[in-house]
């Protein structure tokens, strides 16, 4: 059976096995084919094969045939190649660290005793130092909607892995931002948990006393489903603490207040449409009953400064510093550098940090008073791989702008989607409030999510069809939307998303029958009437586009379509005949609007 690796958020896939459309070893065996097919993108660092996949999947039937309780049964996930799995090698991105794994991370076990598959290790920003995703000899990870750009770091290839439908969440680290910046750069939800409650024994430590297991997934709902099976006080964890001690259950009140930087201080270096997006998802957060208050960042940001100019980088030390002394030509130069300024910090300089961050805390404190949580840009901006390269270090500080202090404040975060910029890159706000409100994030972050989820943010006007020379744009209609189930095979070409547009009132829309996935098919109208209907347009490099549309089946083909602003791109479009019998559902504007009426009616 091949499976369809159309929505693959926990809901939708556990739907497809109760549906019998397709079966868990047809599903994660399908990953691992696409693994397969996408071995020089720079995700993975070691691969389960797939024969071990499927005797994984048959263990698991075995024990959930037995009775037990498998909350998890059927989903792969993936793993930061700084966590340990029992029986495969951990690298932390460093040939040279490798080490075969004895026994699994507390929070791998967790989640595999719950029914889950770990489908391998992930690349990472080597020993989890940087938010850029380029800093290791795996390669670099490619962004999935344009591989020019980088895809942040250090969580890099789990992130990537998520977003590619390798799997169906990951597990990523977090001390400075690496599971919030790899999600806002991937279009994923990227849950940095309170401290301590997610087990660190068999993470290799960034900074032991800031180091946290985080969370890449598709929706809010999964992130919280994942978060409450991996939680567990972890005993051999000396910063482990215990959920109850910590949680404030429940969500936000219907009327929520919330925090924003002063305008002064908030900081998109020239980047207009991260910042156009922020604004637009500002206001989204109040017409959901948040209440805006402009708040004194200044701070947080001083914080942010000494987590990497203060004492705090000594620690990375732990893990790598007997292998920097005896092999330094073993690390990634960016790395090297940071972890060589390490070895100068003095023992009073680590008393004089602690005082100023005790100092900068309950500064912030008095914040808390006045807002339930803060929310800021998970960052103001993105790089290509090129400017990362010309400039490594000053530009990967500025991705850390708005995510550097949370851990030294004790605060727990959560990166939630914001829709699409105007050239086809997601973008995603950060959602933060003080330890043990991971819930309450959560539960407004799903609010706000499902109020943006798949939209581009709005530009002033149509932005220019990129790279005309190299590629062209193709108008998609129906199961190739973003968030539809097909969307998979445009992002896996590296399609990049232009905008999201109307058809000239021209055109007839009906809902086909007998299709899997269910499809549109899109006509012109003979008798020169017609309606608008909603579509997406597509860029996809010339090789792309010719692979895209060899694949293509009957009755559908590709056509010329005119676009509501006069212009013409290639675009699916339906054979008449198969046409018969099939209701027309024109009126509806597009095909996700159609799919909701369908869902409202039950």
């Amino acid at each position: 059976m091949k499976a369809d690796l159309g929505r693959l958020d926990i809901d939708s896939v556990e739907a497809g096995y109760r549906e019998g459309r397709f079966s868990p070893v047809a599903l994660l065996t399908e990953m691992v084919d696409r693994s397969d097919a996408d071995d020089a993108a720079g995700i993975w660092i070691h691969r389960v094969p797939k024969d071990e996949v499927v005797k994984a999947i048959e263990a698991q039937a075995a024990r959930r045939a037995a009775g037990v309780d498998l909350p998890l049964f059927g989903l792969g996930f993936a793993v930061k190649d700084n966590l340990d799995v029992a029986g495969m090698p951990t690298t932390a991105a460093c040939p040279a660290f490798r080490y075969l794994a004895q026994r699994s991370t507390t929070v791998v076990e967790r989640l595999r005793d719950a029914g889950a598959i770990v489908l391998g290790k992930t690349n990472l920003d080597q020993f989890a130092t940087g938010l850029v995703g380029t800093r290791s000899p795996y390669g670099v990870p490619h962004n999935p909607f344009d591989p020019r750009f980088i895809p942040g770091g250090s969580s890099s290839g789990s992130a990537v892995a998520v977003a590619r439908g390798m799997a169906t969440f990951a597990l990523g680290t977090d001390t400075a931002g690496s599971g919030r910046v790899p999600a806002a750069f991937n279009g994923l939800v990227g849950l940095k948990p309170s401290l301590g409650i997610l087990g660190t024994t068999g993470v290799v430590p960034a900074c032991r006393s800031l180091d946290c297991v985080s969370v890449f997934a598709h929706t809010c709902a999964d992130a919280w489903r994942i978060f409450e099976i991996a939680r567990h006080f972890d005993a051999s964890d000396p910063y482990a603490r215990r959920w109850d001690d910590l949680a404030t259950p429940g969500p936000l009140p219907a009327t929520f207040r919330f925090g924003v930087p002063e305008a002064s201080q908030l900081e998109f270096f020239g980047d207009g449409h991260t910042e156009h997006a922020f604004a637009e998802a500002v206001g989204a957060l109040r017409a959901l009953g948040g209440q805006p208050t402009r708040v004194d960042f200044s701070a947080f940001r001083q914080v942010a400064q000494l987590l990497y100019d203060g004492p705090w980088v000594a620690e990375r030390l732990e893990a790598s510093g007997a292998l920097l002394a005896a092999n330094p030509a073993a690390f990634d130069p960016c790395v090297r550098e940071i972890l060589l300024r390490a070895r100068g910090v003095t023992a009073d300089a680590v008393f004089r940090g602690q005082a100023r961050l005790a100092a900068l805390a309950r500064a912030t404190a008095e914040i808390w008073q006045g807002i339930d949580v803060l929310v800021t840009p998970t960052t103001p901006t993105i790089y290509t791989v090129a400017q990362v390269a010309s400039d490594p270090i000053a530009l990967n500080t500025r991705l850390g702008y708005y995510t550097n202090y949370v851990n030294l404040l004790d605060l727990c975060a959560l990166a939630v989607p914001a829709g699409f910029r105007p050239d086809g890159l997601p973008v995603g706000i950060t959602l933060v409030a003080p330890r043990g409100h991971d819930q309450r994030l959560l539960d407004l972050g799903a609010r706000f999510h499902g109020e943006t989820a798949g939209q581009p943010a709005p530009g002033a006007g149509s932005p220019p069809l990129p790279d005309a020379d190299q590629g062209a744009c193709l108008a998609v209609v129906g199961a190739h939307l973003a968030g539809e189930p097909l969307n998979h095979q445009l992002t896996g070409l590296h399609a990049r998303l232009v905008k999201r547009t109307r058809t000239a009132p021209r055109y007839r829309l009906f809902a086909l029958p007998n299709t899997t996935p269910a499809k549109p098919g899109l006509v012109r109208s003979a008798n020169g009437g017609g309606f608008a209907v909603t579509v997406e347009v597509w860029w996809l490099s010339f090789a792309a586009l010719g692979r895209f549309v060899a694949a293509v089946p009957a009755p559908l083909c590709i056509g010329s379509i005119e676009l509501e602003d006069g212009s013409r791109v290639q675009g699916f479009l339906c054979e008449e005949h198969a046409l018969r019998g099939a209701p027309d559902i024109s009126r509806f504007g597009g095909w996700q609007a159609f799919l909701k009426t369908k869902e409202d009616r039950g």
